[in-house]
């Protein structure tokens, strides 16, 4: 089942969506999403409050961390961080969620868009999610989890990250031996 692009006033001045672009959106995870979902250390989870206040945070583990259970729900383990709750409270508020998944080196991405529940760690142990980290620090355990009801998932074109050379492995190299920003205050 393709979603339905609603019109909007956008479409006015540029023009409609048409061909792949409109046929690509799924209401389900294809075979092709939950692949590449299933190969993805790192994912971007975008959520925002009932009043629309957003939080973006990025998301990793070793590929498969984010477990496909079916052609229409993840389960996304939460590992300790700062402890600030932000996208979670924001989930309590409004339970739309917004992934965006990647593969180092893989120009292509995959977006998935749903609604969440958020579940406790005895629900992460009852389905045998592990602890799935590299390089896991003193604070690495699971405390909770969400469970992602998918309403559209669908690959994204490569244009973006081509655009930006994410990937150039010269410019990676470049970055690692002369860091282009200064080093991280403790207080940001």
């Amino acid at each position: 089942m393709t979603t339905t692009v609603a019109p909007n006033r956008f479409h006015e001045t540029f023009g409609t969506p048409k061909g792949r672009a409109v046929t690509k959106l799924k209401a389900y995870m294809t075979s092709y999403v939950q692949e590449f979902i299933r190969h993805s250390p790192f994912v971007i989870m975008a959520t925002s409050n009932r009043d629309g206040r957003c939080d973006t945070s990025p998301k990793g583990g070793k590929p498969g961390f984010v477990r496909v259970l079916d052609e229409r729900h993840l389960l996304l383990p939460d590992v300790a961080g700062n402890k600030l709750f932000q996208s979670y409270a924001n989930m309590d508020e409004n339970p739309c969620v917004g992934l965006l998944f990647f593969i180092p080196g893989v120009d292509d991405t995959v977006r998935v868009n749903g609604t969440v529940t958020i579940v406790d760690k005895d629900e992460l142990e009852r389905r045998n999610i592990a602890m799935s980290l590299y390089n896991p620090d003193d604070n690495a355990r699971h405390l909770q989890g969400i469970l992602i009801e998918v309403e559209e998932a669908y690959g994204h074109c490569p244009r973006a990250l081509k655009f930006s050379q994410l990937w150039n492995v010269e410019q990676i190299q470049a970055n690692q031996t002369h860091r282009p920003v200064s080093d991280r205050p403790f207080d940001s």
